[in-house]
């Protein structure tokens, strides 16, 4: 995750203060040049870095904290609440027109952010909500983008309006009202043009549209992955279009994350979504006190437990439950789980939002995911197809001539073969030793040692 440099420092930061049994103001005041450090190394607008270390320390230097019972951890909950504040407090909504009146919604922001995507990912979002959005084509510049719109709106089964790459986007968009108001769809997502950089002519385009028709909310996407320029960039719109909110985009990737901590502090336009993945799906709600227990390593379980909700099938879940408090699980249900993983983003990603996963063992959180290598998961996950119906629900068939057949089939050496075999079993064994899943209070499934 985007986070994961700016956690393992503070981690380690505040790891240096739980060793302490009282903390004096000097202590407080080490520590948090350290964290100014951490975060204006992480992309953070130097002002809002500023800002931030100055309310924290006025707050953690009061008698009540230093002369508590336990300052340290008092000192990270006002860290806590100071980020919590500084993304926004509160989580906040698409504010939609009351009953069926149609709610327009143009979708701004620079070539390759990723706002065409964005704009169907939204969509979907939109119709599991119970409303009926159209995706409108203006674009016109890119005929990629057009027929990018056209098949991610497939994909999401949501409609998708165009006029080509002919008519101008005020003519399309006013066109798009019409056919909304005929097919009774109460929301229009506007795909507009982006550019390389912010220009008069991109400008001119997006206040032509809110000129043509009523646009209710004007949403900035932003590629976190250019850091400190993206908070420039939302200031530039925000100065000459105005913006109602911010969905940031890649905050999956290897950047440093300096964008979510400062957009809504430079711009005061609040972050309503982010894009944690390339899949139609993976566009969480942006909730500023999730996101400050990840970035200080606290794990997120409401996030993971909503991605669970909506991503996998409960009664599958619970037959692979039953299965391995048996031990009779076999690979067909090794490759359920495989997928069942996948859904939720991966290992590294359900990791990532469990407290207290990062430190295993001493790892650091960027240590940890690493550690977990997925492409080594990707080859078990062919070796796993390379093995005939039979083989997969009967592990005990295995014999050399079937490694072999294996290893050939996967493209693996036959000694992969032969380890991820024995770890199968191994892990057969440890979920028999161990009583595989017990039962807690009222029959719920409890994982052992409480995990």
């Amino acid at each position: 995750m985007a986070f994961d440099s700016l956690t393992d420092k503070l981690q380690n930061i505040f790891k240096g203060l739980r060793g302490k049994g009282r903390l004096s103001e000097d202590d407080v005041k080490a520590a948090l040049k350290e964290v100014r450090m951490a975060l204006l190394e992480a992309d953070v607008n130097f002002r809002v870095v500023k800002d931030f270390t100055k309310s924290v320390q006025e707050r953690a230097t009061g008698t009540d904290v230093l002369s508590g019972l336990n300052p340290a951890q008092s000192v990270i909950k006002i860290v806590n609440d100071e980020l919590v504040s500084l993304m926004g407090s509160e989580t906040t909504e698409i504010v939609y027109q009351p009953g069926q009146a149609t709610t327009v919604i143009m979708m701004a922001g620079l070539q390759g952010a990723g706002k065409t995507t964005t704009a169907a990912k939204l969509a979907g979002k939109m119709k599991l909500k119970g409303k009926h959005p159209l995706l409108v084509a203006c674009d016109v510049y890119r005929p990629a983008a057009v027929e990018q719109l056209r098949i991610n709106g497939q994909k999401q089964e949501v409609p998708v309006f165009d006029m080509g790459t002919d008519k101008k986007p005020v003519e399309i968009v006013r066109a798009a009202m019409e056919q909304a108001a005929k097919d009774h769809l109460n929301v229009v997502i506007i795909d507009t043009a982006g550019r390389l950089h912010v220009d008069e002519d991109m400008m001119q385009e997006l206040s032509d549209i809110k000129s043509a028709v009523e646009v209710h909310q004007t949403i900035l996407v932003v590629d976190a992955m250019t850091g400190q320029d993206a908070v420039n960039v939302a200031s530039s719109f925000q100065e000459k279009v105005g913006i109602d909110g911010v969905i940031l985009t890649k905050l999956d990737g290897d950047t440093r994350g300096g964008a979510a901590l400062s957009i809504r502090a430079v711009t005061g336009a609040p972050i309503l979504y982010c894009g944690m993945g390339e899949k139609l799906s993976d566009l969480e709600q942006f909730y500023p006190d999730r996101m400050a227990n990840r970035i200080l390593g606290m794990g997120d379980i409401l996030t993971l437990i909503e991605k669970a909700q909506e991503n996998i099938d409960e009664d599958k879940a619970i037959d692979l439950g039953r299965k391995m408090q048996k031990a009779e699980f076999d690979y067909n249900d090794y490759l359920e789980s495989m997928s069942q993983m996948k859904k939720l983003g991966g290992i590294s990603s359900i990791l990532s939002m469990m407290p207290g996963m990062s430190p295993i063992q001493g790892m650091s959180a960027s240590d940890l995911e690493g550690a977990i290598d997925e492409k080594k998961l990707a080859r078990t996950e062919a070796m796993i197809m390379s093995m005939t119906p039979e083989e997969r629900a009967n592990p005990k068939l295995m014999n050399p001539s079937r490694k072999h057949r294996i290893a050939r089939g996967a493209g693996v050496d036959i000694a992969e073969v032969n380890r991820f075999i024995k770890q199968f079993e191994q892990s057969k064994k440890m979920m028999k030793k161990m009583g595989g899943l017990t039962k807690g209070k009222r029959g719920r499934m409890k994982f052992p040692f409480g995990m």
